[in-house]
């Protein structure tokens, strides 16, 4: 699979902003859960109140508060208030906008709970805090008098009985104050609660939807990345295809070449977004919400801790099951497709034998393969979602009663416990993410090394490192030089020490028995195959040292199958040459014999061939085929065995006309009809792929018994000698 990231190199700016992306959509996926807590600890338990900076207090209540702090504190706070108005006769102060809130708020918390106490130690009978004054000596009064040294003294004593009490609950008592003071001097506390919650919900509000924009981003990024990578993938496979030979197409087989090019992409391309958007983001949201989660309560990390080595070990279970099917998956679907293609290319065949039902039981053995497979890998993938849910609310449950007990205790609020399971809801959801990928990541990778093999393939036809020019005094020569040739793994050779030459002007046939060797010689010259031993010459140099491409320039060849492309008759006409006229169209398909059919066809040259050619006969597309080389106008033209599903009289028609334009050029022509041969300038007969005759057909018939067996199976003594 890393081999596959190398072709995202293009793309390394797009990859960057995804991940800079991410740690925004991060930042604020993990921002959303303070806001949750603070619109239930602040919104609703504090009434909108944030801390004990009081924005607004009154004179009697401020002189009092300040009995309780020490002298820089007191002259601190007296400094960030400033009288604005009175209420019923009482000075009102208001907090200095540029003051340090959460300083006032630390300096007036204990002394905000000192006061509440005090004030409600007549109604209560657990006084936490005792100043052991006379009855009926006014505690403020009292306090006004000491000295400094006094109350300085008595404060380090409350300060002593203070230590035990949780920060959360002076916090809270504190806000509970402010609170009553903003009430006392006719503030609407209903209106601040209100305002706090809907400030808060605004911008939660704001940061779903900035999260969303982000995340529609990403996505959209990553998809036009992850389809750029498919297309180089795609073009990567299949300008490999196009240039293997035959062997390297018998290796890997059509419909695994056709699976490779799609559908293992397309696996490949799916996962790329996935990993940018899921494998990428789950580490930072992870990290980031542990971190969150401590700095809310490090007593319940052990928890998270928990939860991932559970769904880290369901993950690699389940991975280790399902990884060896993934590679039969890709396996499979390759024989779905070579059983579907065979069955639909032999349609004719298999109706003609009335076989369908076979065809059908071959087909559904390979379906049933395929499927059996993926169910097994999707029943073991079932068990990932519910085993996740479990492990998600065993966690909540756990956080809920540890939770509870830190708010009984006074070590954590409400909204901490909500924010909390969040944060673990978002790094388990980050695990969750990834083991979701496991499900994927196998396929791709399987996926990934299918096509990297393609990619990687060396190819066994390719350009020397030393080209060398063809001879023009040469042109269209070609010359086998003791030549034999073995297939691949073959244990024998299936052409043995063939030397012949043909030169231009002249026709070449070569004719023999069924399995002679005619058309893999005919292959060896475009260099379908290359030559086991000896040389072959063409303009009067090794095809091994000279330009691939230049070498198919100057070959017409027409296969034994026609084959044509979906588009017009012109379009296949000018497919070797783009540049004819259309009078050259018209004159090769005069050649080709081909101008009467073609004339009677809706549009003509225009006429849109169907995929395949099935919209017209063998004979017709074997001409057309024919035309095809004509119009390329090579200095070599082979046939191999390209007038087979002609008739005699089209065949003598083709030939003759063909003689004109080829005076100067090399035809080599594959028969197995002795009609289209005997007026060849030289016969070239093959047996179990040695030459056992070369000469013209008069010669055959006299030196060449082979040649004269299949002569006379095909014609009568008297048809040879009128011949």
């Amino acid at each position: 699979m890393l081999k596959v990231f190398k072709y995202l190199k293009s793309s390394i700016f797009s990859v960057l902003a995804v991940i800079l992306l991410l740690f925004v959509q991060a930042y604020l996926d993990l921002t959303l859960p303070d806001y949750t807590s603070k619109i239930v600890n602040v919104g609703v338990q504090q009434g909108g109140i944030e801390n004990a900076a009081i924005e607004t207090i009154g004179e009697d209540t401020l002189n009092k508060l300040v009995l309780f702090m020490d002298t820089d504190d007191k002259k601190y706070i007296l400094n960030q208030y400033k009288k604005t108005d009175t209420y019923q006769g009482e000075n009102i102060y208001e907090l200095k906008e540029d003051s340090d809130t959460e300083k006032v708020s630390s300096i007036m918390a204990k002394p905000m709970l000192i006061v509440s106490f005090a004030e409600q130690s007549n109604n209560n009978s657990d006084e936490t805090v005792s100043f052991n004054l006379p009855e009926g000596v006014d505690l403020y009064q009292a306090l006004s008098r000491m000295s400094d040294a006094e109350r300085e003294k008595m404060l380090k004593d409350i300060d002593k009985k203070l230590k035990d009490i949780p920060d959360t609950i002076i916090d809270q008592a504190a806000v509970s104050y402010v609170k009553t003071e903003y009430q006392r001097i006719g503030i609407d506390t209903d209106q601040i609660q209100t305002m706090y919650i809907f400030k808060v919900g605004l911008i939660m509000l704001g940061i779903a939807l900035a999260a969303m924009l982000v995340g529609i981003l990403i996505v959209f990024i990553g998809s036009r990345m992850a389809a750029r990578l498919a297309k180089t993938l795609r073009h990567k496979v299949f300008t490999k295809v196009v240039g293997f030979s035959k062997n390297e197409i018998k290796t890997y087989g059509q419909s695994s070449l056709i699976t490779r090019t799609t559908n293992d992409v397309q696996q490949v391309q799916m996962v790329v977004v996935f990993l940018l958007r899921v494998v990428f983001y789950a580490p930072i949201i992870g990290i980031g919400g542990v971190m969150k989660a401590i700095r809310t309560n490090a007593d319940m990390t052990y928890i998270i801790g928990v939860a991932v080595v559970a769904i880290l070990a369901v993950v690699i279970t389940l991975f280790a099951i399902a990884m060896p099917k993934f590679n039969r998956v890709q396996k499979l679907i390759d024989k779905l497709n070579l059983v579907t293609r065979e069955i639909l290319s032999g349609l004719p065949v298999i109706r003609a034998f009335s076989n369908e039902r076979h065809e059908e039981e071959r087909f559904e053995e390979a379906n049933k393969r395929l499927t059996k497979v993926n169910l097994f890998i999707n029943r073991a993938m079932s068990f990932m979602m519910p085993i996740m849910m479990l492990v998600m609310n065993f966690v909540c449950l756990v956080i809920v009663y540890q939770g509870a007990k830190g708010v009984d205790s006074g070590a954590m609020q409400v909204g901490d416990i909500m924010a909390y399971i969040q944060y673990t809801m978002q790094i388990i959801m980050a695990f969750l993410m990834i083991s979701m990928m496991s499900i994927m990541l196998p396929r791709a990778n399987v996926s990934a090394k299918r096509i990297m093999e393609i990619i990687e393939t060396e190819d066994t036809i390719y350009n020397s490192d030393h080209l060398v020019d063809f001879k023009p005094e040469e042109r269209g020569k070609v010359e086998f030089k003791n030549v034999s040739f073995r297939y691949p793994d073959a244990d024998y050779d299936v052409i043995t020490d063939i030397n012949l030459v043909a030169n231009p002007g002249e026709t070449t046939a070569f004719i023999g028995s069924t399995g002679s060797g005619k058309s893999t010689l005919i292959n060896l010259i475009p260099r379908f195959y290359d030559v086991t031993d000896g040389e072959l010459l063409v303009d009067g140099v090794n095809i091994k040292d000279v330009d691939l491409h230049e070498l198919r320039e100057k070959i017409g060849f027409v296969p034994q199958k026609g084959v044509l492309f979906t588009g017009t008759i012109k379009d296949n006409i000018k497919y070797g040459n783009e540049n004819i006229t259309d009078e050259d169209v018209d004159k090769a398909l005069e050649v080709a014999q081909a101008t009467e059919f073609v004339s009677k066809l809706k549009g003509g040259v225009d006429y849109d061939i169907s995929q395949g050619g099935t919209n017209v006969s063998g004979g017709q597309k074997q001409r057309l085929s024919i035309a095809r080389a004509i119009a390329k106008n090579p200095d070599i033209y082979v046939f191999d065995d390209s007038f087979s599903a002609l008739d005699f009289k089209t065949d003598a028609k083709l030939r003759g006309e063909l003689a004109k334009i080829t005076k100067d050029k090399t035809v080599l022509i594959v028969a197995q009809r002795i009609s289209t041969i005997m007026n060849a300038d030289k016969i070239v007969v093959l047996n179990e792929g040695s030459v056992v005759g070369i000469g013209t057909h008069k010669e055959l018939m006299k030196n060449c018994n082979v040649y004269k067996e299949i002569a006379l199976s095909q014609l009568s003594k008297e048809e040879l000698e009128n011949a």
